[in-house]
């Protein structure tokens, strides 16, 4: 198996996080407030005891420590949950490498990603498997294949090949554009049944939703935009038979709001002269900034005083914004299940724009519980992972994230990390300081570069 480069600059940071855990090692959060998302519950003043990568003892702190020998972490006035699900995630940038990724997902409290495509510069499973074996210290890693567009299944024979393809190489997933026709997609659907690998992607804007919800999970609630004419995006009783259909298909939909908000940054020219200030600038890599802060930023140059269906853009995509944050309202009501991403693109930065993300969910209608919900129990599910991970309890795997204040109460103090806990190993504020200042070195406002 070939390794990847991992940059200098990022080695020290990754010193901890890379030495394989002693499996007997115990590490003991005490006197702490456990949100375990069992239900909408805080657990006061507990003591939460980890051996190796697993919970063995939850209960409260009342009683004598009998651990002897443990790395304890005072938890008191803090709160401990399971760590954040980033379930739309890109690799983009070679610069600094994927760990530079992994180090902003992390120190933002992200234990799990999954991975949305395989560019052709990339070999996603090594990532995977590095992840798993230790060589790579990043969230637990699922990846789709590359992204299939209607020419990359041309026929049965190709669709066959892909789908075999695939299931060779370990793909968690196979991963669909949203302009296939109707045969190539049923035939698809059909292929990757009989192997067993989940279909997910966009949704097919050509055909009727009953295609869609075909597949395992519909990534971006704007494809419904799309998927739906003018006419039924407005009409109550279309929608509300389409929630119906979504719900009862058991479909799993991503709603990326935030990537969509991000392209209305662009095309506002007050926002976009903005931009440089906004605090995830600092974790971009120069040369990335300097592109999307020019006027060469794709949707600057594509749609900057041009018009959509005969109107100017910007208020046409306020108004897309505006419907989308609607029906991710209207979805979660009708109880389907929904899950956190971003789709981290330009000043969608990992790590931070997933606390974005919640914000906007927030806005839509969703409480903090059910937000958190979203990024930790239904991702579990989704995943197949629901034994081992996405609450806190006896027996799950120890992905956590130590916050400062109740998320229960403001869904910003998700952003308020004092620490995290991987697969059972402790990171704490002043290594994910480390983590942060090592990313900054290659941004745009480090000492040596040209973004100022």
């Amino acid at each position: 198996m070939k390794k990847l480069f991992i940059p200098i600059l990022f080695q020290a940071a990754l010193a901890v996080g890379m030495a394989q855990i002693d499996q007997k090692a115990l590490l003991v959060i005490d006197r702490v407030n456990v949100i375990p998302m069992t239900g909408e519950v805080i657990l006061e003043n507990q003591r939460v005891v980890i051996q190796g990568n697993e919970i063995i003892e939850l209960g409260p702190s009342d009683s004598e420590m009998s651990n002897k020998g443990a790395t304890l972490i005072d938890g008191r006035g803090k709160y401990l949950m399971p760590g954040f699900s980033e379930m739309h995630y890109h690799w983009r940038n070679r610069e600094g490498g994927i760990q530079r990724d992994f180090n902003l997902m992390l120190a933002h409290g992200i234990t799990t990603a999954r991975n949305m495509g395989e560019y052709d510069w990339q070999d996603q499973i090594t990532i995977r498997d590095q992840v798993r074996s230790g060589d790579l210290f990043g969230p637990n890693y699922y990846t789709t294949g590359p992204y299939l567009k209607a020419e990359n299944l041309a026929d049965s024979r190709t669709i066959s090949e892909t789908v075999r393809n695939h299931l060779n190489r370990g793909y968690d997933f196979i991963k669909l554009a949203d302009n296939l026709p109707q045969e190539q997609f049923l035939a698809l659907i059909d292929e990757a049944g009989k192997a067993g690998i989940p279909v997910i992607g966009h949704g097919q804007r050509e055909m009727p939703l009953k295609f869609s919800v075909k597949m395992r999970s519909i990534e971006h609630v704007e494809e419904f935009v799309y998927i739906y004419s003018d006419k039924e995006r407005v009409d109550p009783l279309f929608l509300q038979a389409s929630l119906r259909q979504i719900a009862q298909s058991g479909v799993t939909i991503a709603p990326t709001l935030v990537v969509f908000k991000d392209i209305l940054r662009y095309l506002d020219d007050p926002v976009f002269k903005n931009l440089p200030r906004v605090p995830e600038a600092k974790y971009m890599l120069a040369g990335d900034y300097d592109y999307w802060v020019s006027e060469d930023n794709p949707y600057r140059k594509d749609l900057k005083g041009k018009n959509i269906k005969g109107r100017e853009a910007l208020p046409v995509l306020r108004e897309y914004f505006e419907w989308m944050m609607e029906y991710t309202r209207l979805l979660h009501k009708e109880g389907v299940p929904l899950m956190t991403g971003s789709d981290t693109f330009g000043f969608t930065v990992p790590g931070i724009s997933l606390h974005r993300e919640f914000e906007l969910l927030n806005k839509a209608g969703m409480s903090p519980y059910q937000i958190l919900k979203a990024s930790t129990v239904i991702p579990a599910r989704y995943l197949g992972r629901e034994k081992l991970e996405g609450t806190v309890e006896i027996g799950k795997q120890a992905n956590l994230v130590l916050l400062e204040d109740n998320p229960l109460e403001d869904i910003r103090n998700s952003r308020k990390i004092s620490g995290v806990i991987l697969r059972g190993r402790w990171i704490d504020r002043s290594h994910i300081n480390r983590m942060l200042e090592e990313v900054q070195k290659l941004g745009p406002f480090a000492s040596g570069t040209q973004s100022h």
